[in-house]
């Protein structure tokens, strides 16, 4: 597994612990597990070179992935070409399926992905922009990387399609300290939504210039850094109100199939382990879930080709991500648009002042409040967004 800061280190200290005695597989024995964590730091080839240790000597009989297309991808890359199933989370699926060459009649044998696409980012986008009263121009920061040449031409059609006009900033790098370049243009420009898919220390630089030059949008719709509240919190008052596309909470009706646990549970489980706020990289959680459905289906666990057959034909009725079917027939914009994928829940979200949660240890400076759930039924809306800048 490349593994994702502390919550990887949760979700791997909780899967050793429900399979510290063993667990009876499809052969009606019980085998016992060995979960060998390794670091991608990050890094697109050192997610591939350690894929590829774990699989030829360490000889993992399923391998995991999570967070971001930089590490899925040539995790998932190195288990096609070496014959080795893979499950992976916490990427768009479109970069991981289409972006790795996969068509709908050319799938992938060896990697299956669990996560949403574009069509639900982008449909709770415009549905956020929606819920506040502007002049529907938007400013976007697109880095040059995966994820930002996927977004880029996909907001740029479905936004100009509902009447919006995308100010694009251009292509940059990642570790970008000075945005003025973007914050002259998007105030040029009147651009009162500000949106874009960057890394944490890139938001905070921007940000910050944002308020010292007096660029003030009405909502923020930002992807990553609204994913952690210690991001929020190196922000401070500025990240009062700040929005965002959000992928798990704690008040998902949803259970583990592991534990029977809830995710309000999973999400004070955390807080007490690491006396810190919950965070939605939890979900990455749900990967061992699966693989534990498939061995519990496999009779052979040193055949591979039977662990990938049982991949393919998965269907579980819970999850800490909801419902797994792998079975359903596929289509682009339902549950399983492609044949290695499967969507997971998604809403808006926004964070607002904090306050004490059942979920929670103590009232944390801020709180993430659900914003919509058009592809997140399940999900109770807590209102709409309240407009930036917001003083009480």
């Amino acid at each position: 597994m490349a593994a994702f800061g502390i919550p990887g280190q949760w979700c791997a200290e909780r899967w050793r612990e429900a399979a510290v005695d063993g667990i009876v597989l499809g052969d009606g024995k019980k085998h016992p597990f060995n979960i060998v964590v390794a670091d991608s730091q990050s890094d697109t080839n050192r997610a591939a070179q350690v894929a590829g240790d774990l699989i030829t000597n360490e000889k993992v009989d399923i391998i995991h992935a999570a967070a971001t297309p930089e590490t899925v991808n040539p995790v998932s890359d190195q288990a096609e070409a070496l014959g080795c199933p893979a499950i992976t989370a916490d990427a768009p699926m479109e970069p991981v399926f289409f972006g790795r060459g996969g068509t709908p009649d050319k799938p992938f044998k060896w990697t299956y992905h669990l996560f949403w696409g574009l069509t639900e980012l982008i449909g709770a986008s415009l549905d956020l922009w929606a819920q506040v009263q502007t002049n529907k121009v938007v400013g976007a920061l697109w880095p040059n990387d995966s994820d930002g040449n996927a977004f880029r031409p996909a907001y740029g059609d479905a936004a100009k399609a509902k009447g919006y006009t995308i100010v694009d900033a251009g292509s940059f790098q990642t570790g970008t300290e000075d945005f003025s370049f973007a914050i002259s243009l998007f105030k040029k420009e009147g651009c009162e939504i500000q949106i874009g898919v960057v890394v944490p220390p890139d938001w905070t630089n921007f940000w910050k210039q944002a308020k010292q030059q007096d660029y003030n949008p009405k909502l923020v719709d930002i992807a990553k850094p609204t994913l952690f509240p210690s991001a929020m919190e190196a922000l401070g008052e500025i990240a009062v109100g700040l929005g965002g596309p959000s992928w798990w909470h704690p008040t998902y009706p949803f259970k583990s199939s592991l534990t029977g646990e809830t995710c309000e549970e999973l999400a004070l489980d955390f807080e007490k382990r690491n006396n810190m706020q919950w965070q939605q990289p939890q979900m990455h959680y749900v990967m061992f879930e699966m693989a534990v459905d498939v061995l519990k289906r496999t009779k052979n666990v040193d055949d591979k080709e039977e662990i990938i057959a049982n991949v393919a034909t998965t269907k579980m009725a819970d999850s800490v991500a909801g419902p797994i079917d792998f079975t359903a027939p596929v289509k682009m914009g339902t549950l399983h648009p492609v044949p290695n994928v499967v969507s997971t829940p998604h809403y808006s979200g926004q964070w607002l002042k904090g306050r004490q949660n059942p979920w929670d240890i103590k009232a944390w400076p801020f709180d993430l409040y659900v914003r919509n759930n058009i592809f997140a039924p399940t999900l109770k809306v807590e209102g709409p967004y309240q407009p930036l800048p917001i003083t009480s």
